[in-house]
Parts: C-alpha cells; sequence; structure tokens
C-alpha cells in the first residue's frame, strides 16, 4: 500500500495532496538538490540502469519528504532501492548542508518506488499486440 495517503481523521482516502505553494518551492528545491547529490554518490547509476528522482512531495509542515525514484533499465529494484535506503543517512546530511538556510528542521525522508515508467510501457505493448490482434482479424476476414 505504499503511495496510498490515508486521511484517519475523515476515514477516507486522499488521491492527491493539495500542495500549497510553499511545499511546491521546497519540493522543487529538494529534488534538485537531491538529483546533484545522487550524482555526486554514484546512485544514478545502478547496475548498468539509471535512477532519477520523479517526484518529490512534501507534507504541509515540511517536517515530511517523500521522495519517488524511478529506475530505468535496473535488473533488481528492490536491490536499487535497498541500496540507496541504505546510503539514506548520508544523503540526508549532504541534503542538510545544502539546505540548511531554506528550512527550519531537516524533514523525515521517505523512498519510494515510482513504477510509472514501467506501466507506460505494459500500456505500450497491450497497445501494441491489441493493434497486432486487429490486423491480423482484418487480414483473416479478407
Amino acid at each position: 500500500m505504499r503511495g496510498k495517503v490515508t486521511n484517519f481523521a475523515a476515514n477516507k482516502t486522499v488521491k492527491e495532496m493539495k500542495e500549497g505553494k510553499r511545499q511546491k518551492q521546497v519540493a522543487s528545491v529538494f529534488q534538485a538538490e537531491l538529483n546533484d547529490i545522487f550524482m555526486k554518490l554514484g546512485l544514478n547509476m545502478f547496475e548498468g540502469g539509471m535512477v532519477s528522482i520523479a517526484d518529490v512531495k512534501v507534507t504541509p509542515d515540511l517536517l515530511e519528504a517523500r521522495i519517488y525514484l524511478s529506475l530505468f533499465q535496473v535488473e533488481n529494484p528492490t536491490l536499487a532501492m535497498k541500496h540507496v535506503e541504505d546510503r539514506a543517512w548520508e544523503i540526508k546530511k549532504l541534503l542538510g548542508e545544502k539546505i540548511k538556510s531554506q528550512v527550519r528542521r531537516m524533514p523525515v525522508i521517505h523512498y519510494f518506488l515510482d513504477d510509472t515508467l514501467e506501466h507506460v510501457f505494459k500500456m505500450e505493448a497491450l497497445f501494441k499486440k491489441i493493434e497486432e490482434e486487429k490486423k491480423a482479424r482484418e487480414e483473416n476476414s479478407q
């Protein structure tokens, strides 16, 4: 159930968080700085694949940040996520040094796998298969 945000007070699922201006500003700073940190630490490449920061979401109180990582052609996503989580303290330390003048407190950082790219590839494969079946049916009916 990762990535699903639940509003326990109202007991309903919130599909998208409405972000304020400050949240968006902090998230964009986090994303830019994290991209630099990942390159500096060599975390942007893993097992011949590419790791990138797909999105950053920050809670309204700016005390929690959700980092969504996109993995392209990484053979073992679980191992890649573990590798990032193992270096989480180092990432947080470097991030804190870079953004200390922009936030009062360093937020708690959580890493999530962004599988949007995987879904795009699956959908493209399905559309291609449907198109091929459609062509085959048309050829058979002629």
